[in-house]
């Protein structure tokens, strides 16, 4: 599996860009690309947000919390709710209708769109979830593009760790809440759902209503197969 910063290569000009590092106080050592999670889950964008508004919050949209960072040319829509710990960088679109639920940080240029949902979740710059889509406990690489209805299921059933398989092996990541990490430039079409502890290696595309969960290599095409009848009936 690739490092970090080949999965994401634009870092450097990441809002916080502190999440990466292989170390930092307070927070367990990266071992693995997915314990980027684990510090946000212990409350890292709680120790790092530095509350302002610089973009601009239209009449109509809701702000929970006083632990925002709003960047500037950033946007918040009428209609949308943005629930703190947040972090959102420069020339970011939250669109109406977009729910941002907190623990979230969002990379300059990115879009959380209409009907959106984010949670516990790194928008890398560019990256975009742009309409009806569910982003849980998830990193969404530079240029990443969520079709329309996609989702990134997050929770098992049962509600034990979420396993991945990395090669041949399967391993326990050690957390009850995964959903996907998506490297740079990966697309994702309409309505297609990635399964806990989904990984994708950068420029992987996902055809439409495809249900995926594993690791893909870089470049990888995810398609759904199946076969399509037509009749004409004989009622007409």
């Amino acid at each position: 599996m690739l490092e970090i910063r080949e999965f994401f290569a634009r870092l450097p000009e990441f809002v916080c860009p502190e999440l990466f590092a292989t170390e930092i106080e307070g927070f367990a050592r990266i071992e693995n690309i997915w314990d980027i999670l684990k510090r946000i889950q212990a409350g890292f964008t709680t120790k790092y947000v530095k509350p302002q508004i610089l973009g601009h919050v239209e009449e109509g949209a809701f702000l929970r919390g006083s632990d925002i960072y709003i960047g500037k040319g950033s946007v918040v829509e009428a209609g949308a709710m943005v629930c703190g710990p947040a972090i959102i960088g420069d020339n970011v679109e939250i669109r109406h209708g977009a729910f941002v639920r907190g623990h979230v940080i969002i990379g300059n240029g990115a879009v959380v769109g209409h009907s959106s949902e984010v949670v516990r979740s790194v928008f890398l710059p560019g990256a975009k979830a742009p309409h009806f889509n569910y982003v849980g406990d998830s990193i969404l690489g530079s240029g990443v593009n969520l079709g329309a209805g996609t989702k990134l299921s997050n929770l098992k059933n049962d509600g034990s760790n979420v396993r991945t398989r990395i090669g041949e092996h399967v391993v326990d990541t050690g957390i009850r809440k995964f959903g996907a990490i998506l490297g740079d430039n990966c697309l994702l079409g309409c309505n297609s759902v990635t399964n806990p502890g989904t990984i994708m290696e950068p420029n992987c595309m996902v055809y439409p209503c495809a249900s995926v969960q594993g690791h893909f290599a870089a470049g990888s095409i995810i398609k759904l197969r199946q076969n399509i009848e037509t009749a004409i009936s004989q009622k007409i």
